[in-house]
């Protein structure tokens, strides 16, 4: 299960999203990042990177 606090990160005093969110599911749903891609562990849908 992962902590939802390392999800987040603090900016100027605003609060980040470190990954995006899944396109398919609803908002809540983080994406997974594997290096060159992330995923959406729920849908299965996988965006790539551009790097």
């Amino acid at each position: 299960m992962s902590k939802k606090y390392e999800l987040y990160d603090v900016v100027d005093g605003k609060i980040v999203r470190k990954n995006p969110e899944c396109v398919r599911c609803s908002h809540g749903i983080f994406m997974a990042d594997h290096g060159d891609r992330y995923a959406c562990g729920r849908c299965g849908y996988t965006q790539w990177k551009n790097e």
